[in-house]
């Protein structure tokens, strides 16, 4: 079931395209396995899709992370989704809640 074709791939043309995309970044690539592993870890953390976050996780242990690295990629993304989220609209904030 793991290598079932998703069936959002099967509804549009788009999806040998974006299909294609996600197998060319699985092959070598500038950056090795475990650090891919590590980077989408922390963005399916970010984007706090439970499916993901699991399956990289998995993924990033085969890869060869260890725990500790998988634990500080989820706080590193965790840290900057929080100073995202703090300086997105840094002027309006400033704007209506920074006295002068």
């Amino acid at each position: 079931m793991a290598n079932e074709t998703p069936w959002y791939l099967k509804q549009s043309p788009l999806g040998a395209a974006y299909q294609h995309f996600s197998n060319a970044a699985k092959e070598g690539t500038v950056l090795d396995a475990k650090t891919k592993e590590l980077i989408r870890l922390a963005v399916a953390s970010v984007f706090r899709c439970p499916h993901c976050t699991e399956h990289h996780v998995k993924d990033a242990l085969a890869a060869g992370a260890t725990k500790q690295e998988v634990a500080e990629a989820i706080l590193l993304s965790s840290l900057q989704a929080a100073g995202t989220q703090l300086n997105w609209n840094k002027e309006l904030f400033e704007k209506y809640l920074v006295e002068k």
